[in-house]
């Protein structure tokens, strides 16, 4: 209901008052839009400082590990992304590097302090820091940071900075209290009614009758060739290597026998362990949990006080092969001496103390040849076929790499070579739509496009369709369609422009008339076509939240609108202008809905309590005198940005 005014209302400093330490670690401090006191020149500072608050600094390797973690994420996502696609991202992440070290500068000159163990506690809640058994784990700890290219002393130092703005910003931020002066007018204003005339001047109106002339036309298409412009076109010429260049390989009888012998583990009969297991640090608990399983507790409620559940004991069917890679020699040893429905251990492993229970016995019976000869005939098959058609395509490589033109490459591998026509980058053909390229050339069209006349041909994977030799044949440059080709086309563009400014002109006109004493409806009547009378429209201000994106422009443009006031706003549909006229204004009372007040008050809350602790830090950067080297700053984003990958 209050969205307009949250919108306007919003900074970023908001995310930062009730982020949670964990998102600070995985997506950096970010202080948003707080402007920069930025002084002209260095003011002092060493070429690698970029910043300085206080007697802590941003340096330019700051700056490259920010930016650089940041990449890591939208490689995540994108794994084709640069530097250069982080352009945008370069002032944030300054300035929030900034504004980490005010803080901090801050709260060292007034004694603020973040104890090591305070560091020590949230980083041992860190969800990937956290091993086996659920509890804080160095090697887990030191895979995370591996994994987020962090050293600790990085981690530390988000996190201080986080918990410094919980001290420094939540007490003065946190909850403040909207007045009924402030949010009573706010209320009133969307209580407020408005009534306005609308007008539609539409396009078609004045476009009857245009009729350019041949001189006309020459002239709009010269000064608009780019709207005509054909993408570049070419023929490309297709050679596909394919599974049927191989379809008369097939496994041998040997070779079946050799595999079948080589893989008796696989086919071989398995005794398989259906297992429940608990891993704990401490060998009391382990046998508190052992004992209480065995004494015929279940084990689901066995590993409970341990802080155990289901889900982390279930473990499943086990070979013993599986479980001893899971839990070691020794462990899976005495897993598959016991019985179905035992309690084993506790056994200790590197990981820690098991106790195990086997939930069941599986005894799964060998294969045969005859019996797995199929399936091994046609997984030799398929490799054989793969191969043999690398082979090709290597050799077929090899002919183009040793000098061969297309034709010369095709015939040697005895290829038939597929001619496109005259076709755009899409793999479409111009005036024959039913025409498209192949789907299993798409991979190829790519490279068919960026290869020169002369360069040679190229090979295309192309999945289990092998692979597609491609080479243009012909190149037409991109260019304006000829004015012949398209008369029609540029006659009706030609036409709708001279409409549309006869129309603009004719609102504007209309909406000068009517402005002040004038009515909508008399200003209508004069103007040079025949209009549909105008209609008479209403809302309240309130309403406008309520549509989201779907207002209708009369209506947004009548709550801009001073009383007597008229405007034009172009209908988003292309049919032509509005002409809006602002005819009464009723001012709202929100005294009369005391629940309204209640709710603005509400909503304030979070915007003003995002002013409060904008202005805070900004006074802090002030006493601080923040400075920045803009030289070194424009010099490390250069060398990023332009020059990174």
């Amino acid at each position: 209901m209050l969205q307009s005014f949250r919108n306007a209302s919003k900074s970023k400093i908001g995310t930062i008052v009730v982020a949670l330490i964990g998102v600070f670690i995985l997506i950096g401090f970010a202080m948003g839009d707080i402007q920069g006191l930025g002084l002209s020149g260095n003011g002092g500072l060493g070429s690698s400082t970029l910043a300085k608050t206080g007697s802590l600094e941003v340096t330019d390797r700051d700056m490259r590990r920010a930016m650089e973690r940041q990449l890591t994420q939208v490689r995540a996502q994108n794994p084709e992304a640069t530097y250069a696609d982080l352009a945008g991202d370069f002032d944030p992440l300054l300035q929030s590097l900034i504004d980490q070290r005010t803080l901090k500068a801050f709260a060292d000159k007034f004694g603020f302090q973040v104890s090591k163990r305070l560091i020590d506690a949230e980083i041992a809640n860190i969800p990937g820091t956290k091993g086996l058994n659920g509890q804080f784990s160095q090697a887990a700890y030191e895979a995370f940071l591996a994994q987020r290219r962090l050293t600790d002393a990085e981690v530390r130092e988000v996190i201080e900075g986080a918990m410094l703005q919980r001290m420094l910003l939540l007490p003065g931020a946190n909850n403040p209290r909207v007045p009924l002066g402030m949010a009573t007018p706010y209320a009133s204003m969307l209580l407020e009614t408005r009534e306005a005339d609308v007008a539609l001047v539409p396009l078609s109106a004045f476009a009857a009758g245009l009729n350019p002339t041949d001189q006309q036309l020459q002239q709009f298409y010269a000064f608009n060739r780019n709207r005509y412009l054909v993408p570049e076109q070419r023929v490309l010429r297709i050679a596909r290597l394919g599974p049927e260049q191989v379809a008369g390989i097939s496994a041998t009888d040997a070779e079946i026998a050799k595999y079948y012998q080589d893989n008796q583990a696989q086919y071989a009969a398995k005794d398989i362990r259906v297992i429940s297991q608990a891993v704990v640090p401490d060998r009391n608990v382990a046998n508190q949990i052992a004992s209480k399983a065995k004494g015929g507790q279940s084990f689901v409620d066995a590993v409970k006080p341990a802080g155990l559940a289901a889900a982390d004991v279930s473990v499943g069917p086990q070979t013993k092969a599986q479980f001893t890679e899971m839990a070691g020699q020794a462990v899976a040893n005495a897993a598959f001496a016991a019985k179905s429905g035992a309690i084993v251990g506790p056994v200790q492993s590197d990981l820690g103390w098991h106790v195990i229970k086997i939930d069941g016995v599986q005894n799964q019976p060998g294969k045969s040849l005859a019996q797995v000869r199929g399936e091994i005939a046609e997984k030799l098959t398929t490799e054989k076929r793969a191969n043999a058609l690398a082979d090709l395509e290597a050799k077929l490589q090899d002919s183009i790499d040793n000098g061969s033109n297309f034709d010369e490459a095709a015939k040697s591998a005895g290829l038939t070579v597929t001619t496109t026509p005259l076709i755009t980058a899409n793999g479409q053909q111009r005036g024959n739509p039913a025409y498209k390229l192949p789907a299993e050339f798409a991979a190829a069209l790519k490279s068919g496009f960026e290869l020169a006349t002369n360069d040679p041909p190229v090979l295309e994977a192309l999945g289990e369709q092998g692979f597609a030799m491609v080479a243009p044949a012909q190149v037409v440059p991109a260019a304006p369609a000829p004015l012949a080709s398209i008369r029609d086309r540029v006659r009706q563009d030609w036409i709708g422009q001279q409409a549309t400014e006869r129309a603009r002109a004719a609102a504007n006109a209309i909406a000068a008339k009517a402005t002040g004493a004038g009515s909508l409806a008399d200003a209508l009547k004069q103007a040079p076509v025949k209009l549909a009378p105008a209609k008479h429209i209403g809302a309240r201000r309130i309403q406008l939240s309520q549509m989201g994106d779907q207002v209708p422009p009369p209506i947004r443009l009548m709550f801009t609108l001073g009383a007597g006031k008229s405007r034009v706003a172009a209908d988003p549909e292309g049919r032509g202008y509005y002409v809006v006229k602002l005819t009464k204004l009723t001012p709202g009372n929100a005294l009369a809905q005391p629940g309204l007040i209640t709710t603005v008050q509400r909503e304030f809350q979070d915007p003003l309590a995002q002013e409060y602790a904008q202005q805070f830090v900004a006074a802090v950067r002030k006493q601080l005198k923040v400075r920045r080297n803009e030289k070194a700053i424009a010099a490390t984003r250069k060398q990023l940005i332009e020059g990174g990958s």
